[in-house]
């Protein structure tokens, strides 16, 4: 039973705010390792997230069964926020709704043996293509979540999540390379078969291991054009985190980290005026996919970079009334027993309107990085790295010769202005993204389309 609108009922006249989330969830992995079946697990977990607003704002988190067993916790709730501390935070509501995400090929109706049967496959496909150290995995979640506040909102959702991901390792003439891929949706095992794997996995296991066999990249300034894996990476970490507001003003920096944007410099030049990096968590089908916030507020697309220049934070509605503005739709947690942080869903950037042929086309002397084996970036996300896993080096507009792990090492600023083009090719990856202490890892798609950077330094 949903005890929501009791408990709320119990906080209203003694708070200036209050807000309940209960979620029900049931996650199902699955697993194989060399050849070999690795296991499944099933998670369950079901609670309450109560937040009291009076002179401090205070949290609870509790699973009680029973209404009446949970009152001496909302006695100590209110008691808490009556003590002196932070208190701002956004009360808006009024909103009524439901909605759900779960797709057409539900979860409920895939039995355990399809799913161990598919990552069986893959593990072969990865066997047969020369993959010497193998690893599958596929994991679906279940959500059903209800949402109220006293300032008149009450929301209900129910969605499933699917996430498969696979490493490669490959060993040839005394090297070694491996790969991951991450691929999620919001919706059902419609999403499975909606992508060829079996492809997809071949393909990048053979390119993997002729990338042994490629040439070292001479030390020096290059144009670059990279592929959507590396711009869904690079607008993830180097603008979807630095715009989140709470790391600005050094809530996350002593976990995640802090940001090189400052408080209210929402004007900050980060790039050329082709730079446009969005955060939109109401895209369907993305892996980061909600209508509403797990603070009830509706998702929307908002531009975090526009045309070069810093644009709008994230928030929850913490984050929100500090920085004098309107929640945004990006609290989110990751369980039913964690508080909602400003977080990052679906986050790319803008494709442009050429074809990724238009873009090589006009490099003289350059290189393809079409996607990446290794990348970093430090706390404020400003220095980063990334090494590239298929690449190629572009002679007079064609692709040549392939190369072996070129590196870019450069500045998120240094990245963003050499950006001069955009392809139309916009694609998405899916990752688990994780932040807060204790940690949260919730599901995020990132992505971009083909990008093109002039004269920078590789080696």
């Amino acid at each position: 039973m949903d005890y929501t609108e009791d408990i709320l009922k119990y906080l209203s006249t003694r708070s200036q705010f209050a807000d309940v989330r209960y979620m029900n969830s049931t996650t199902r992995s699955y697993s194989y390792r060399n050849g070999q079946f690795d296991g499944q697990n099933r998670s369950d977990g079901s609670g309450y997230a109560v937040r009291c607003v009076n002179n401090s704002i205070a949290m609870s988190f509790f699973n009680d069964s029973n209404f009446p067993s949970m009152k001496s916790k909302l006695e100590n709730l209110i008691y808490n926020s009556r003590k002196d501390g932070k208190h701002k935070i956004d009360i808006s509501g009024g909103i009524k709704t439901s909605w759900n995400e779960l797709g057409k090929k539900k979860v409920a109706d895939t039995p355990d043996s399809c799913k161990i049967e598919f990552i069986k496959d893959m593990d072969r496909i990865m066997g047969e293509s020369g993959a010497s150290v193998r690893f599958t995995n596929i994991m679906d979640t279940n959500v059903n979540e209800s949402y109220a506040n006293s300032s008149g909102s009450s929301i209900s959702g129910e969605y499933s999540r699917i996430y498969f991901s696979y490493m490669a390792g490959i060993s040839d003439s005394g090297s070694f390379e491996e790969s991951s891929e991450e691929y999620g949706s919001t919706s059902g095992y419609e999403f499975i078969d909606s992508l060829n794997f079996a492809e997809l996995i071949g393909n990048d296991i053979r390119t993997l291991k002729a990338s042994i066999h490629g040439g070292k990249v001479a030390p020096g300034k290059y144009d670059l054009v990279v592929g959507p894996s590396i711009s869904g990476i690079v607008a993830h970490e180097s603008a979807g985190h630095p715009m989140e507001y709470d790391r600005i003003i050094g809530r996350e920096a002593a976990q995640a980290g802090g940001s090189f944007i400052g408080a209210g410099r929402e004007e900050q030049r980060v790039g050329s005026m082709y730079v446009n990096v969005i955060d939109d968590p109401s895209i369907k089908g993305s892996f980061g996919y909600y209508a509403y916030d797990d603070e009830g507020i509706k998702s929307g697309k908002r531009y975090l970079y526009r045309n070069g220049f810093a644009d709008t934070y994230i928030h929850n509605r913490e984050s929100a009334a500090i920085a004098g503005q309107k929640a945004n739709g990006g609290g989110r947690s990751s369980d039913w027993d964690m508080e909602p942080l400003a977080r990052m869903s679906t986050t790319y950037i803008e494709p442009g309107e050429q074809s990724p042929e238009e873009l090589i086309e006009s490099v003289k002397h350059g290189i393809y990085m079409k996607n990446f084996t290794e990348w970093n970036i430090d706390d404020t996300r400003f220095y980063e790295k990334y090494v590239g896993k298929e690449a190629y080096l572009i002679e007079n507009g064609k692709i040549t010769s392939m190369v072996r792990r070129p590196v870019l090492e450069t500045t998120t600023v240094n990245f963003y202005s050499s950006v001069d083009g955009s392809a139309n090719d916009l694609t998405f990856h899916a990752g688990l993204c994780g932040k807060g202490d204790p940690e949260q890892g919730v599901p995020v798609w990132m992505g971009g389309p083909h990008i093109r950077l002039r004269n920078v330094y590789m080696k």
